[in-house]
């Protein structure tokens, strides 16, 4: 990243042309992570806002400017999580694993043409949340299960259910491509 060393170092010194320049390199990454976590922009907005808010007020604490994306992701994401928690509304079904059904060739061939945009606009709050922590933040079941206060079998269900939600909005897709011609 161009002048990133530069720019982390003089905002370290609290220079706001540093910390305006960190903002103006990162925060439409930040944008999209935090919109993926809550589907909606105005809170996702507000989540960016915050983030930096923290990332400027406790920058001391990342040492190296090479780790510094990888450190202000985590605050993004830490920050979508404790929105999503204040508002409780996400409801996770207690469904388990083996109840669900879905066949990873299936799977594997849907994944090529993903619109990630379009797909976490329309997947439900849990299905999205789940899928996130695990695809994205490589978290394992046991600390989904920690971070958003559920068990582990209602995080992998959440997790299965996804993929096979995922499955079908892509078949949908292909479908009404093939309808519309």
């Amino acid at each position: 990243m161009k002048h990133l060393e530069k720019n982390f170092q003089q905002a370290k010194r609290h220079d706001r042309k540093g910390q305006k320049a960190l903002y103006e390199m990162f925060s439409a990454k930040m944008l999209a992570i935090a919109n993926s976590y809550v589907n909606n922009i105005h809170d996702a907005e507000d989540i960016v806002m915050n983030s930096f808010f923290v990332c400027f007020s406790k920058i001391e604490e990342c040492r190296e400017w090479k780790s510094f994306p990888f450190w202000l992701r985590k605050i993004v994401v830490n920050n979508a999580i404790n929105f999503i928690r204040k508002r409780k509304n996400v409801l996770y079904s207690n469904v388990e694993i083996s109840e669900i059904e879905y066949h990873d060739e299936e799977w594997n061939e849907e994944v090529q043409d993903i619109n990630l945009e379009e797909i976490f606009s329309k997947m439900p709050d849990g299905y999205r949340i789940i899928f996130n922590l695990y695809v994205f933040e490589e978290k394992k079941h046991h600390e989904i299960a920690e971070i958003l206060n559920i068990s582990e079998g209602t995080s992998k269900s959440q997790l299965s259910k996804s993929k096979k939600w995922i499955t079908d909005f892509l078949k949908q897709k292909k479908d009404e491509k093939q309808y519309a011609k």
